[in-house]
């Protein structure tokens, strides 16, 4: 999901910014809720436990070009059942500037496009949760079709925006749109991955239920809405 550099360049990054910006204050916005919920601890321990989760998956599981992008298991499905909408969030957002940062600073122009590109699927994950999750459910308890529409939501979304943001710099050319066939192809491997993961991980999280300390973690990952 890392936008290639030179495909949005000039005065159309501007954009970026204004997405990013949209993405950010949302995110805030989730915070907001998630400190009257559950309280600073709560956001302050999900924020570094899923920064550092990203920093993990962005540079040491399986990763590689494909066509205007680059093709990641992020398992923001995964952050967003363990650990809330807020601290996924913040977690992706700061994971993918820290890995800007110290590993690719080549990646730093594309910063607004990529947060916009992994936050605005989270989001809308965060809505389809509420929809195909009934509220006596807890997501320990999650079948693989709700882990498969879940993961889904979140990775069309990304395809979506890395599909925009090359057409949007580089227009509809035979080549642009080959790329992006390329790499919305490539992404089904991570469709097939993501749901098992996030059902492996709920299935271990199952088994500490009531050893992991209260307020951390997702309410809805023990209980009910």
């Amino acid at each position: 999901m890392h936008i290639e550099p030179g495909i949005v360049e000039g005065a159309k990054v501007t954009l970026s910014y204004a997405t990013a910006a949209g993405a950010g204050a949302y995110a805030l916005v989730s915070a907001r809720r998630h400190l009257k919920d559950r309280g600073v601890i709560s956001l302050l321990f999900g924020t570094a436990a899923t920064t550092a989760l990203v920093l993990v998956f962005f540079e040491l599981l399986p990763h590689f070009p494909v066509g205007v992008s680059e093709v990641h298991l992020i398992l923001g499905t995964t952050l967003f059942l363990v650990f809330g909408a807020a601290p996924a969030a913040f977690g992706l957002a700061a994971g993918l500037l820290l890995q800007g940062v110290l590993v690719a600073p080549y990646d730093l122009p594309q910063y607004g496009m990529n947060v916009t590109t992994l936050l605005v699927p989270l989001f809308a994950l965060q809505y389809v949760a509420g929809k195909v999750v009934t509220p006596r459910t807890p997501y320990v308890a999650l079948r693989y079709r709700q882990a498969l529409t879940l993961s889904a939501t979140y990775q069309a979304g990304i395809v979506s925006w890395v599909a925009f943001w090359a057409v949007y710099g580089q227009g509809f050319g035979t080549s642009t749109l080959q790329a992006v066939g390329a790499f919305g192809a490539a992404y089904l491997s991570v469709l097939v991955l993501e749901p098992l993961v996030d059902l492996a991980v709920l299935a271990a999280a199952k088994a500490l239920r009531g050893v992991a300390a209260d307020g951390l973690l997702q309410p809805r990952l023990f209980g009910p809405a």
